[in-house]
């Protein structure tokens, strides 16, 4: 009995090696920075989508997706990578957006969820050209965020001065 008490640490051990070398054998590998419930993810996740929803993401998008990013939550340049790296991999696993749209909605204040659909309407603006994809993306985002068309269309005007 106390030879198997002393030999459990090893055995656990065994158990994390297989399990993280099966994890990095299929590409499940869980060293991410940001959880799925992380309001940050979940942001990010929508701007990507957001900027690729037209075909093609153009070089002033990628910018403006970093520096919105890095600049909103206080990141080094390599943590922003890495949070539009989980964001790109989350936004392509996703069904919809409603896994986005509801941890803002649960964890943000209203305020805080203006914020995040200004961001995205600077994204839209990003390139210059508002898609009908694009515009249709940012009133299903609102919608499922709980903001209003008013304030919805406020932000639209407000992101569209500041890009012209």
């Amino acid at each position: 009995m106390l030879e198997a008490h002393l030999n459990a640490p090893y055995v656990f051990h065994m158990f994390d090696t297989l399990k993280t070398f099966l994890n990095e054998l299929t590409g499940n590998v869980d060293d991410q920075q940001f959880d799925d419930t992380d309001p940050r993810l979940a942001a990010a996740a929508l701007l990507v989508h957001t900027i690729s929803i037209d075909g093609e993401i153009a070089g002033e998008e990628k910018v403006k997706l970093q520096n919105v990013l890095q600049e909103k939550y206080a990141l080094t340049a390599e943590e922003t990578s890495e949070l539009i790296e989980e964001a790109s991999a989350a936004d392509k696993e996703a069904v919809d957006l409603y896994g986005f749209t509801s941890v803002l909605k649960r964890k943000l204040s209203e305020e805080e969820r203006l914020d995040i659909l200004a961001m995205v309407w600077d994204m839209v603006f990003a390139d210059g050209v508002v898609h009908e994809f694009e515009d249709n993306l940012v009133w299903r985002i609102a919608e499922l965020m709980g903001i209003s068309s008013r304030d919805r269309m406020i932000l639209k005007k407000r992101a569209g001065k500041m890009a012209g």
